[in-house]
């Protein structure tokens, strides 16, 4: 059985989140399961933009100094590292408050620069990660709980793509990404290429709406962890009611037979499980296309895609999203961004992206009558059974 826990808190405040921390990690054997003296740890926090902590963008930096005091104490060196979607590493850290957090640990932030091939699980052969993140003795995961456009839900397994060195994100998305459940794949063979020890996911304040970059913060008040992120994830998504159908990345875990993507897989510890009482909306960008049969969906793709377009009032052409485009699918002129509807994979990467939030998603009239009618901003999802806990 792979162990997920669940505990309550009420805010970052650090004393208090550090208890709970600890509360969270006793029913697993405590970090001295995980660390042992001397092992450099790499904490990965989500560290997509430079955003301010409210935002509920990156992870909190009360949460990475929380879990980074005690592996201190377990006698572990602590690192903070990652490959932030856009800016530096350095400057996306001072932004969200971890650089303040890694200097009041003498901890190092390390940025991903150096890529190491790797034997993929399955589809992908090879794998280019980041040296940095496959030579730390124990990796501990801090996802941030999001929505998102592309995966419906970013939390463990998404977060380990930051593993993926930034100049070669734009390859991949554009090798994978035309498909969504290629794309749950490949994530799923960076999880298993480079095991994480822990998983810890900050949902005290998350993000519903257009995650993972412009969304609505949303307080739940939970901390989760567990070995798996398979498993941390499935929790994750029953707590704020996204179902299997919609999450491609469960859905290939099930199809390879990786443990902890079935409820009758996992036992639940700690605080009691209760789904939100209102399901999480989904992003405006999500694919209305699940349980469609593949032939019909290549055939309507055209009339039921949505695409990204520009909001004249709030893009200034800065050329961000021009520059993270995995197929060079837009263009900018002096009156107009422009979006080829035929290049465009629908990755969504240009209004994650986007330091402006300028990106609108633009639907035909079939899609939003077909959007209308199937809820898809509000999807229903009964309470998991049979689960110990």
């Amino acid at each position: 059985m792979e162990q997920v826990v669940l505990t309550r808190c009420a805010g970052y405040e650090l004393p208090q989140l550090r208890h709970r921390v600890g509360e969270l990690l006793a029913p697993l054997g405590g970090m001295g399961r995980f660390v042992r003296p001397g092992q450099r740890v790499l904490l990965k926090p989500n560290m997509l933009a430079a955003k301010r902590p409210e935002a509920a963008v990156t992870t909190h930096p009360a949460l990475v100094q929380a879990v980074g005091e005690l592996v201190q104490e377990a006698g572990g060196e602590v690192l903070i590292g990652d490959s932030p979607g856009i800016g530096s590493l350095e400057r996306v850290a001072e932004r969200c408050g971890i650089a303040s957090v890694a200097g009041a640990l003498g901890a190092r932030l390390i940025a991903f620069q150096t890529i190491d091939q790797v034997a993929g699980g399955g589809t992908f052969r090879q794998l280019e990660l980041s040296r940095e993140f496959l030579a730390a003795d124990v990796v501990i995961n801090l996802p941030k709980l999001k929505t998102h456009e592309m995966m419906t839900m970013t939390c463990g397994v998404k977060n380990l793509y930051g593993a993926v060195v930034g100049t070669a994100k734009a390859g991949l998305h554009l090798t994978a990404g035309r498909s969504r459940e290629l794309f749950a794949g490949l994530l799923l063979e960076i999880a298993q290429a480079r095991q994480v020890a822990l998983t810890i996911v900050d949902a005290l304040v998350a993000m519903e709406g257009d995650g993972p970059n412009s969304g609505t913060p949303r307080q739940l008040g939970l901390l989760v962890a567990g070995l798996n992120p398979v498993a941390v994830d499935l929790v994750a998504a029953r707590l704020i009611g996204i179902p299997t159908e919609l999450l491609p990345i469960e859905q290939e875990a099930r199809r390879r037979g990786i443990q902890g993507a079935r409820w009758e897989e996992i036992e639940l510890l700690g605080e009691p499980f209760v789904p939100e009482a209102a399901p999480f909306r989904l992003p405006q960008g999500l694919d209305p296309q699940f349980g469609l049969p593949r032939p019909l969906q290549h055939l309507l793709r055209r009339y039921l895609t949505p695409l990204p377009a520009a909001d004249r009032e709030r893009c200034v052409q800065c050329g961000v999203c021009r520059d993270a485009c995995p197929p060079g699918a837009i263009t900018l002129t002096k009156n107009a961004l422009k979006v080829d509807s035929g290049r465009c994979i629908r990755c969504w990467c240009c209004r994650e992206l986007c330091p402006h939030h300028a990106l609108m998603v633009r639907r035909s009239l079939l899609l939003r009558l077909l959007r209308g009618k199937r809820g898809l901003h509000h999807p229903s999802s009964s309470s998991p059974r049979g689960i110990s806990r």
